[in-house]
C-alpha cells in the first residue's frame, strides 16, 4: 500500500500527475488518498481515467430503487431514503459475502482491473477494509507449487459465494444475467510480468478436479495468501479513497455493528480489456516473439 498526497481529486488531474499516480498503482496495487471530500460525478471520472467503468447490478430485485449512480456500487446498509436498510433486505443479505477474501468482478468473463472505494460516512467501531497482496502470496510459495498451479484454470461465481454466506434468493433473470466465468489461477502482469495468485470466495471449481479437491485447495491458497505479512488493514476515515488492483489483490469487508451504525461507501470498478485466460495466451505468444511483456494499460 502507498500514500498519495498532495492530490486534490475535485479538480483536474494533468497528464503528469496520473501518470505518477498510474507508476504507483502499478507498483504497488493499493493506493489512498485521504481529504477527498468529492461527490459522485468526480469519482466517476477519476475512475474513467483508468478505464471503462462497470455498471452496479442490482441482480434482478423487484421493487428496489438506486439510492446513487448505477456508474457506483452502493457498499452501505442504507436505503434510497438514507435509513438504515432492514434486517431482510436483499441487499443488506447479499453483501454479507463480502465478508469474505474476494476480488471483485472475477465472475465476469472480462474481469475487473481496479476499484475506487471512498469513505460518504465511517462507523464509530468496525468496518474496516483487509486487502491482501497476491503477489507477495505467490512469491513465498514453494517451487514446486507454483508449477502445479500453473495453468490451471478456475470458474468464478458471484451465487457461490453468496450461497456460502446462506443466501440464495435469486430469480433466474439474475442467474442467467451473471453466469459463471472462468479465469486462471496464477496471472501474469502485463505491465511488470511478476506473478500472483488470483483467487476469490467466487471460485466454485477448477479445472481437472474434484469439486472436493478443489475447494480444499482454494481453501489452503486462501488461507497462505491471506497470513499477517500479506495484508494491511484499513480504517477508513470520512474523506479517504483506495484505489486497489482487483488482478492482483484480494480484499474483505471488516464486521461492525451495521444493524445501529451508518456506513456509506461508494464503489466505482473498471473493467479490464480481456478475460485472464486470453490474457495469459496473448502474454505466452509476445514473449515467443521476445516481447517482455503485454498489452499496455492507460
Amino acid at each position: 500500500m502507498a500514500e498519495i498526497s498532495d492530490i486534490d481529486l475535485t479538480k483536474t488531474l494533468s497528464d503528469a500527475q496520473f501518470k505518477a499516480i498510474k507508476v504507483n498503482f502499478d507498483e504497488h496495487a493499493v493506493l489512498l488518498f485521504r481529504n477527498q471530500l468529492i461527490g459522485d460525478e468526480n469519482q466517476i471520472a477519476f475512475t474513467k481515467l483508468f478505464g471503462p467503468i462497470i455498471k452496479n447490478t442490482n441482480y434482478h430485485r423487484p421493487g428496489e430503487i438506486l439510492r446513487i449512480s448505477d456508474n457506483l456500487s452502493d457498499v452501505s446498509n442504507l436505503d434510497h431514503n438514507g435509513k438504515l436498510l432492514p434486517p431482510d433486505s436483499g441487499r443488506r443479505l447479499h453483501s454479507r459475502a463480502n465478508r469474505l477474501w474476494h476480488t471483485d468482478a472475477s465472475f465476469k468473463h472480462i474481469p475487473a482491473r481496479c476499484s475506487i472505494l471512498t469513505a460518504h460516512e465511517v462507523p464509530p467501531l468496525g468496518g474496516n477494509t483487509a486487502f491482501a497482496d497476491m503477489r507477495a502470496a505467490y512469491d513465498a510459495l514453494a517451487d514446486q507449487q507454483k508449477v502445479e498451479l500453473e495453468g490451471l484454470t478456475a470458474w468464478h461465481s458471484i451465487f457461490h459465494s453468496r450461497e456460502k454466506m446462506g443466501y440464495t434468493d435469486y430469480n433466474q433473470a439474475a442467474r442467467d444475467e451473471v453466469p459463471p466465468a472462468q479465469q486462471v489461477l496464477v496471472r501474469t502482469n502485463p505491465v511488470t510480468g511478476r506473478k500472483s495468485l488470483y483467487l476469490a470466495s467466487h471460485i466454485s471449481s477448477i479445472d481437472g478436479m474434484t469439486d472436493d479437491a478443489a475447494q480444499e485447495l482454494v481453501d489452503a491458497l486462501i488461507a497462505h495468501a491471506t497470513q499477517p505479512q500479506f495484508v494491511y488493514e484499513h480504517e477508513w476515515r470520512v474523506g479517504d479513497l483506495i484505489v486497489w488492483d482487483n488482478r492482483y489483490t484480494m480484499h474483505r469487508a471488516m464486521g461492525h455493528d451495521d444493524m445501529n451504525h451508518r456506513r456509506d461507501m461508494r464503489r466505482s470498478t473498471v473493467s479490464d480489456e480481456i478475460n485472464s485466460i486470453d490474457l495469459q495466451k496473448r502474454l505466452i505468444i509476445e514473449l515467443d516473439k521476445g516481447k517482455p511483456h503485454g498489452y499496455s494499460t492507460n
